[in-house]
């Protein structure tokens, strides 16, 4: 691949700053939901899953970004969303149950000690130069991409209910917003390894914004809050993406017809599938 701008022009460092911005932003879009489990001493059910995941993928940005030269911004975002997570799980582990501080435990040790150690080991041992900067980039698109196939469960579940109290239309627009960025500090650079998942990144973002223009004014079912949202992670480019959903029904089952009640339990199914998604490069 040819060479790309340095961050010596003012092109590639101005859209790198407003990437780190924009990821910025979405990295903090979880502290209303920390901040209630503070004042209320408790988790109330919510999982640490996407915060774990969030975490270990800004290290293996911050990995990627050091074998690199010139990547600076890759290192100053996804060190400021490692910063950022870690306070969250902190958090998550003071004011969870029993069951669910031993469960993130164990999460942490097996993908943030275990996992990302192994990584680490296997790139330095098994490759050199140039050649380990490539295995860790493709390993951390591979990443990249699951992550971003989170948001499939919110379509479906956007789709079946004709309802987009699921996806608030504007953590959808910071996303999309934060991917095109991206995509665009990527190939000043000339790094498929940043461009590349931000594509896919895009198409999902533009698909849930159409589908809230398509949804938005349909009849909207009524939502009780019994559950903080999930935290769904920026996979960072360099940046984070987060999808915040809160999904819980109360239905007065006496005045649900039988079509309702079946619509209804289609929707219970899918309900445990509905997370917040985290983006990073």
């Amino acid at each position: 691949m040819a060479a790309g701008l340095s961050l010596d022009h003012p092109w590639a460092f101005t859209i790198g700053v407003l990437g780190n911005i924009i990821s910025f932003m979405v990295y903090l879009a979880p502290l209303p939901t920390f901040y209630r489990v503070y004042k209320r001493k408790s988790t109330e059910g919510f999982q640490s899953v996407p915060y774990v995941v969030a975490l270990f993928s800004a290290m293996l940005w911050i990995s990627y970004a050091l074998l690199k030269t010139d990547a600076c911004l890759l290192i100053t975002i996804n060190s400021v969303g490692c910063a950022i997570e870690t306070v969250y799980i902190v958090v998550y582990l003071a004011y969870a149950p029993k069951a669910a501080k031993i469960f993130t435990a164990k999460l942490v040790l097996l993908i943030i000690v275990a996992m990302f150690g192994l990584i680490l080991l296997l790139t330095l041992l098994l490759s050199k130069g140039a050649k380990r900067v490539e295995i860790l980039g493709w390993i951390c698109v591979s990443f990249s991409v699951s992550v971003f196939v989170a948001p499939l469960s919110v379509i479906r579940l956007v789709i079946r209910t004709k309802s987009v109290e699921f996806m608030p239309f504007s953590l959808s627009f910071f996303l999309t917003l934060s991917a095109v960025v991206w995509f665009a500090y990527g190939l000043l650079i000339r790094d498929l390894f940043v461009a590349l998942p931000n594509v896919l990144g895009f198409i999902f973002g533009i698909l849930q914004m159409a589908l809230y223009v398509a949804y938005k004014d349909r009849k909207k079912v009524s939502v009780v809050e019994q559950e903080l949202p999930k935290h769904v992670l920026p996979i960072t480019k360099p940046g984070t993406a987060h999808k915040a959903v809160e999904v819980h029904r109360t239905v007065d089952e006496d005045k649900v017809g039988d079509g309702d009640q079946k619509e209804i339990d289609d929707n219970n199914e899918v309900m445990a599938s509905v997370e917040v998604k985290h983006v990073e490069v």
